[in-house]
């Protein structure tokens, strides 16, 4: 890398890493009012310089719904939604821009474990996994504009992704900041406004359960015959054992050859299991109730064929089948 080349990288990290840290140390000052008086000074640029604060905001982790909030108070529910998401989506790219060229490590670092299950997930789903994300909050916002810039995903499926999928969320806390501000100043009609983007919002807290059914489907289940005549064989499927490490060697001892991660472990330990991900993998806990919520976050994170013991291990000791063995706790 030439000399000019990492001189401007690093004088744009320097000024990344100085943004986060000032609206960090200041984030309980900044207020849609306090935006509000800052803008009214540029007049008819005042949507422009909006869109851009939005954009370098989202960069530097500022709060979104102080911007989006903003938006619905200053320049109505149509234009705002326009603004905000506008604004938004180009905070998203330069961010997903910055961790593809420039900040990967650091990324990398800020994202921790959760930065494989979100790899794991573009790479089997790819834009869809993008839609899943913006609709679903399992990762920061503001994190995961960075974190898909590590990712393989092409830059316009993510952007043209993001952008539809982050504007639900964009008309309803645009709306909210609108009637907000209309029934201070005395409109009683503006309440509609504000339940309508209440329910709207409602609705979308919805949705993460929604798509979770949708994605993880029915719960596949295994037959504890199936399973033990396949113990051993060149085909053996992988045995992924979420009880707690004492259940793992209690009484009910444990399969032969099954790995025990447990299931509030899982999440942040997925990246031990990316080989068996490929492959067959079957979940078991004391009955089964553990094991399909750990079914189903594999089936998230990209497992190909994940299921579910049916019964777990009471009814494995039910059926008379010998338990312990290689006792591997990962």
């Amino acid at each position: 890398m030439r000399r000019n080349e990492f001189m401007g990288r690093l004088a744009l990290l320097v000024l990344l890493g100085v943004g986060v840290l000032v609206v960090g140390l200041n984030r309980d000052r900044l207020d849609p009012a306090a935006l509000d008086a800052w803008l009214s000074g540029f007049g008819a640029l005042a949507p422009a310089v909006y869109v851009v604060a939005y954009a370098l905001g989202t960069v530097v982790f500022a709060p979104g719904a102080l911007f989006a909030l903003a938006g619905g108070a200053m320049f109505g529910p149509v234009a705002g939604t326009l603004f905000n998401l506008t604004g938004a989506t180009i905070g998203a790219a330069l961010a997903f821009l910055i961790a593809r060229f420039l900040a990967g490590d650091w990324v990398a670092r800020k994202a921790g474990s959760r930065l494989g299950r979100l790899v794991r997930g573009v790479e089997a789903e790819g834009w869809r996994f993008v839609a899943f994300v913006r609709l679903v909050p399992v990762f920061p916002f503001n994190l995961s504009n960075y974190a898909f810039g590590l990712t393989r995903i092409p830059f316009v499926s993510y952007v043209v992704t993001s952008f539809f999928t982050m504007a639900p969320g964009a008309l309803a806390y645009t709306w909210l900041g609108y009637a907000g501000r209309e029934a201070l100043g005395g409109d009683a009609s503006a309440i509609r406004y504000g339940v309508l983007a209440l329910a709207l919002l409602a609705t979308i807290a919805f949705v993460p359960r929604l798509i979770r059914r949708l994605r993880g489907g029915p719960v596949s289940w295994a037959a504890i015959d199936d399973l033990h005549a396949r113990l051993g064989a060149a085909d053996a499927p992988f045995v992924l054992d979420v009880r707690g490490t004492d259940e793992f060697s209690g009484p009910h001892g444990h399969i032969p050859g099954a790995v025990n991660i447990p299931l509030d472990e899982l999440d942040d330990r997925l990246d031990e299991l990316t080989e068996a991900m490929q492959g067959a993998i079957i979940a078991v806990c004391r009955t089964d109730r553990r094991s399909a919520l750990a079914a189903r976050l594999l089936a998230e994170s990209g497992a190909r064929d994940v299921r579910v013991l049916r019964g777990g291990m009471v009814a494995w000791n039910e059926a008379g089948l010998a338990t312990g063995g290689d006792t591997r706790a990962a």
